[in-house]
């Protein structure tokens, strides 16, 4: 193993503890144990990547390393209490949580996004630091490494880890995701955190039937052999059957509500990553994170949240396709191949517009068609950092993190406006925001009831109201609920940069036994942007160098003198063994949004830790 310079892990500091049975940790009684930290925010589809890639490694090294969750919330809600406890049940956290509204230890590890792994060592030293997704199988082989290193030198210590697990509570359904109703009046649910799908009665509450077993899978068949994880959303399909976003295998599948029988359309179980195909038969293409699918214009389209882009799926041709969005994740209209959107995880059709709730910029966009293409357009949503309850016309109006959206009869559409708890209305006639109803615990997802119980109408609705584990009727009020407004940003410690010339200096070492892989052509990708726009006066656009001087605008720290600097970064990285033909290869990618404040003594040089020991950028002291 080589030696790197040690660097002591900072203690762990934050408001309280989860899934220990109410003990406090420290990193002194973790001594002998390796200890992974995982910084992440619950809204954040890449921290939910990260999640389900440490699954397999936890289990492996279960009575050798500790895997410690922080959070680090970005959104106002993501700092409550309630909301945190939840967040670990409704993703399956299965290892102790430091809940971290204050952003302390986040600060004490000079983190910079989400998700970030820090790998401390038995003797408590900082041994590796990578920010995004991808990076589990060299973690994997670092711990392999630290677990034989220090059990041969007898540092390490064995044994049962501190996690405790919650009492399970008795409910019908435990985090329901989406909802649809069925032509025969009934309702499906996505109930996610337990894996199945359950119909319910026209009551909106009685449960007649669950199809899944309970337990995560990719098995197709009857409703008790099939298998699910964590489903999300739901749309009819022409011969009757029902589309389900099965979000963590990353697949499409089809429910028969006739037979019974669910089957697999598209996904191979695997997930996309930069480099694979984009379009092609069903079956053969990977999906990211499906969170959300509606019919529209003759196809079904998918919120693809986990790389921030509509796919297509034709039933006819049994292909899929991208068709809106790049994957840089922000928020930029125009031509659908050039938008931006990010984390969509919401999509509900009228005859002309598919509306889109993109969570993560608290957006409300559609897409039409123009022409022989579609268009994408913004209602409601200025970014990824402003967010807040604010009703009145569409340039003002704030949402924050909305999961769902419904086409309502007159036209107009009822957004689940999930961390502000409320059913928010907007009305494309007279480009107003209102808000419907309000104390709706996260709520994700509403759907049409009836007039009066027997035939479609549009004075009821039922809301997922998922953080109480249930469906709430309420009839469409004739008049808007008003409320106090709130507006945020994300408060994040901003970083200071000097006026004028700045290194950009993403930081990658390729794990321990692997190289840079351009067979193909250069293995590095860096997209660079700011807001607001003028930031920058030069720098931004895409390039394959990790390393980029910027300049900041002329006049900026008089003028312009905050902002933030948008970074999006990937490496592609295969073995290194000259004796194996076949290589495995495998992709790191993170963005960061660092909030950068330009005065005079600030830093001349950025650097971002893609992969690496962070002692070259900044790191834990």
């Amino acid at each position: 193993m080589t030696r790197r310079p040690r660097v002591r892990a900072p203690e762990l500091q934050g408001r309280a503890w989860i899934n220990t049975g109410g003990k406090e940790l420290s990193l002194a009684e973790l001594r002998g144990r390796v200890v992974l930290l995982d910084f992440w925010t619950f809204c954040c589809v890449n921290c939910l990547h990260v999640l389900d890639e440490l699954r397999e490694l936890e289990e492996a090294h279960r009575d050798s390393l500790v895997i410690v969750g922080v959070h680090s919330p970005k959104f106002v809600h993501e700092a409550e209490p309630r909301a945190v406890l939840d967040a670990v049940e409704r993703y399956g956290v299965h290892h102790p949580v430091l809940d971290d509204p204050e952003l302390a230890t986040w600060k004490q590890y000079a983190v910079r996004a989400w998700p970030t792994l820090v790998v401390i060592d038995p003797e408590g030293y900082v041994v590796a630091q990578h920010a995004g997704e991808g990076h589990a199988h060299a973690i994997a082989a670092l711990v392999e490494e630290l677990v034989a290193e220090h059990g041969a030198r007898g540092t390490l210590r064995r044994g049962e880890g501190p996690y405790v697990p919650p009492e399970p509570e008795a409910t019908d359904l435990r985090f329901p995701g989406k909802a649809l109703r069925l032509p025969s009046g009934t309702f499906l649910v996505s109930d996610t955190t337990r894996h199945e799908l359950v119909e319910l009665a026209a009551d909106g509450e009685r449960v007649l039937r669950r199809i899944g077993g309970g337990e995560r899978g990719l098995v197709d068949g009857v409703p008790s052999a099939a298998r699910f994880s964590e489903p999300q959303g739901m749309a009819l399909l022409p011969d009757g059957r029902v589309a389900v976003a099965d979000t963590v295998n990353h697949a499409l599948r089809a429910f028969d509500p006739v037979t019974g029988e669910t089957t697999t359309l598209a996904g191979t179980g695997a997930q996309w990553w930069q480099g694979d195909a984009t379009q092609g038969p069903g079956h053969e293409v990977p999906l990211s994170s499906p969170w959300d699918v509606a019919w529209f214009d003759g196809l079904l389209w998918i919120a693809m949240a986990g790389v921030h882009q509509l796919w297509t799926y034709d039933p006819a041709s049994d292909r899929v396709a991208v068709a809106a969005g790049t994957t840089n994740e922000g928020l930029v209209d125009g031509p659908a191949d050039q938008a931006w959107f990010a984390q969509p995880s919401g999509l509900a059709a009228s005859a002309e517009r598919l509306w889109v709730a993109d969570s993560e910029t608290s957006a409300l966009r559609w897409v039409e068609r123009e022409g022989e293409a579609y268009r994408v357009r913004t209602a409601v949503g200025t970014g990824l950092f402003d967010f807040g309850h604010r009703d009145g016309p569409a340039e003002q109006a704030l949402f924050q993190h909305p999961l769902g959206v419904t086409v309502l009869p007159d036209g107009s559409v009822a957004v689940a406006d999930t961390y502000n708890h409320a059913l928010r209305r907007y009305d494309p006639a007279s480009g107003e925001v209102t808000t419907l109803a309000t104390d709706l615990r996260e709520l994700s997802d509403a759907v049409i009831a009836t007039a009066h119980g027997d035939e479609p109408g549009g004075d009821e609705i039922l809301v997922v109201e998922s953080a109480r584990h249930r469906l709430t009727r309420l009839r469409l009020p004739e008049e808007a609920v008003r409320v106090e407004e709130i507006a945020h940003r994300t408060q994040r410690e901003a970083t200071e940069v000097a006026p004028g010339e700045v290194e950009l200096d993403v930081v990658f070492q390729p794990p321990a036994g692997q190289k840079l892989d351009d067979r193909y052509g250069p293995s590095t990708r860096l997209l660079v942007s700011a807001t607001p726009p003028e930031l920058l006066a030069d720098g931004e656009g895409q390039g394959t160098e990790l390393r980029r001087t910027v300049r900041l605008a002329a006049g900026a720290g008089e003028g312009v003198t905050e902002g933030v600097l948008h970074v999006s970064a990937m490496a592609a990285s295969c073995d290194d063994d000259p004796e194996n033909e076949y290589p495995a290869c495998h992709m790191h990618q993170q963005d960061w949004g660092v909030p950068v404040r330009v005065t005079a003594a600030g830093t001349a040089r950025l650097a971002l830790v893609l992969a690496g020991l962070d002692e070259t950028a900044d790191g834990p002291a």
